[in-house]
């Protein structure tokens, strides 16, 4: 028979309420010594918190769900999107330190995500990659704390935790200028007036423009999150001749445009220079390995989730901008 937190306090010759405290953290009035003394005992008789039982009792369900409003289904869905994946593992292995569960879950409309709300008591969401749209308000309608990652809105509901996006594509232009390069290809899925993708075509725009370098519309070429999608636009790409280097949003887009060149005849990095986002292990795996623009997935996965526990707790939680670099290999070069 598995013990009960009775049997617990009987053992350790304090009150059962004492034993609860210690296990749910509030435990500031108990001393040290009868802390260790009720740890020792849980530990040596296999005490399991009976979560299910708490949730009843405090009317929380222990459930932080994260939603993906962006469905990459050419890339075949979030959970087999490089970036989500990482995402998702800096979030879990966070929140396996708490009592807290995690439920993942691909949204195509508002009206979907409020439908999962209204069916799902969640004590806190998780939400990537949206605007000041249909989503964010129905966020906001509803009364549990939430974390918009990489989200561009208007207004101050919700934790925030975003990246230098605008920054990251500075490095890259930089980079490739320093090169030689001035006809920059942009690469990405098609940017909207706010976002991930337009803060780094404003970036790259931005720093062409501090060298008396235009560029035009036509140096922007959308591209859907598929890899193979990536390698057809690839092939595509090697019939121009008006850029020598590309700038993608994502690796994934990346190393799938450097396969596409390479295949079509084209010669990276002597014939066209390439730069990435995101620093994924596809970075590393990329023939030639991608230059490309570094964040830390995984530490913004688990620095998300700890400001959400953190609000969780009552406590006060300022967003976060987190920071880029660029990490230098062997699809770019000088040009000749």
């Amino acid at each position: 028979m598995l013990p009960t937190i009775q049997d617990i306090a009987r053992l350790a010759g304090v009150s059962p309420t004492t034993v609860s405290n210690v296990i749910h953290g509030n435990d500031r009035r108990v001393s040290a010594a009868t802390r260790q003394r009720i740890k020792a005992v849980i530990k040596a008789q296999g005490y399991v918190p009976n979560l299910s039982a708490r949730s009843l009792k405090t009317n929380t369900s222990r459930i932080i769900a994260m939603f993906n409003a962006i469905v990459p289904e050419e890339s075949g869905g979030s959970l087999q999107d490089p970036f989500h994946s990482a995402l998702l593992t800096g979030i879990e292995r966070e929140l396996r330190g708490s009592d807290y569960f995690l439920m993942v879950r691909s949204v195509s409309s508002a009206e979907e995500l409020l439908r999962y709300l209204n069916n799902w008591k969640v004590d806190a969401l998780i939400m990537t990659g949206i605007i000041s749209d249909a989503f964010y308000q129905a966020l906001r309608s509803q009364a549990a704390p939430f974390l918009l990652v990489d989200s561009y809105v208007e207004g101050e509901a919700g934790l925030r935790i975003r990246l230098e996006d605008r920054q990251g594509a500075r490095l890259a232009a930089e980079h490739l200028l320093g090169l030689g390069h001035r006809d920059i290809l942009f690469c990405g899925p098609q940017p909207l007036d706010r976002g991930v993708i337009a803060e780094r075509l404003a970036g790259l725009r931005e720093t062409l423009a501090e060298h008396g370098i235009a560029h035009p519309d036509s140096l922007i070429r959308p591209c859907p999150m598929g890899i193979d999608e990536a390698v057809a636009v690839g092939r595509e790409l090697a019939l121009r001749n008006d850029f020598t280097a590309i700038f993608a949003t994502a690796d994934v887009l990346a190393a799938g445009i450097v396969s596409g060149l390479q295949s079509a005849g084209r010669r990276v990095p002597k014939d066209i220079s390439v730069v990435g986002f995101d620093d994924l292990a596809i970075a590393r795996l990329s023939l030639p390995p991608l230059t490309t623009v570094r964040q830390d997935v995984v530490a913004r996965g688990q620095q998300g989730a700890r400001m959400l526990l953190r609000a969780l707790k009552g406590e006060s939680v300022e967003a976060l901008l987190t920071p880029v670099t660029l990490t230098v290999r062997g699809s770019t070069g000088r040009l000749e």
